[in-house]
């Protein structure tokens, strides 16, 4: 561990920020488009050089990224998939992947954020994701803990706006919250027993929507810790929506 700790920490932030994804179709995908930041690609040795990895490693070299050889075991480490990683893997950097502790000291007042609460689907995750970079607002709040991982499929359901999303990271949901709060962001939790209707919320010029898991919704200690509960109005005997059709309903729908 360096000794400095803003060595330490500009070290940390880097990797932080960095998602592999795996696989010689999408890997090839990801390196043809420059304007995804790639950072280093990985090759199983035993790969043999024609078709698609000869055309991976000439892509590669225009773009000047480092190519790193590993054995089949090393690999399969790198890529966390050595069933179906196919000899490649390809670090990406998310420049809009930040520590949610920014937040606080931001000078920004106007600030209205989704944060999610045990969502466990990827393709859920991914639309989520792909909602919040259109909308403009000002991101997503992710705990490490209890959610999906960052990962290709996340990357492929978002149709490729996970490297665009400002996305806030925390360890754990509770803490980043009552972080949040202290610092005077108003919380508000969806839940279908809510009196009051978000189409009628008049938000507060920091808040935070939380939205729960697919199956259970906000659980219980999240939700005691949100001062305002909304609902969407439903019709027709239908009691919820999918969370990232909720997702986008509240990342577009922002009153003044």
């Amino acid at each position: 561990m360096p000794t400095d700790s803003s060595e330490y920490r500009s070290r940390k932030q880097f990797y932080d920020q960095m998602l592999t994804i795996y696989g010689r179709k999408p890997v090839l995908e990801a390196l043809s488009d420059s304007t995804l930041p790639a950072y280093k690609l990985h090759l199983a040795d035993s790969n043999r050089d024609d078709g698609i990895i000869s055309e991976i490693k000439r892509v590669a070299d225009s773009r000047g990224i480092t190519v790193a050889y590993h054995s089949r075991q090393a690999l399969s480490r790198i890529s966390r998939n050595g069933k179906q990683d196919q000899g490649v893997a390809l670090d990406l950097q998310l420049p809009s992947y930040r520590d949610y502790q920014t937040l606080l000291t931001s000078e920004k007042s106007n600030q209205r954020l989704i944060a999610l609460d045990r969502i466990t689907n990827p393709q859920n995750l991914g639309m989520i994701i792909r909602s919040v970079a259109a909308s403009g607002i000002t991101g997503l709040i992710l705990p490490k803990n209890g959610c999906a991982s960052l990962s290709p499929l996340v990357a492929k359901a978002s149709a490729g706006t996970l490297f665009k999303a400002p996305i806030y990271y925390c360890d754990e949901l509770g803490a980043c919250l009552e972080a949040l709060a202290n610092a005077e962001f108003s919380l508000a939790t969806l839940s279908s027993h809510a009196k009051q209707s978000l189409l009628d919320h008049q938000p507060a010029q920091r808040t935070v929507y939380v939205l729960g898991n697919e199956t259970d919704g906000v659980s219980s200690g999240i939700a005691k810790r949100c001062a305002v509960q909304l609902a969407i109005p439903m019709h027709n005997g239908v009691e919820s929506l999918n969370v990232a059709i909720t997702a986008a309903l509240i990342a577009f729908y922002q009153r003044p």
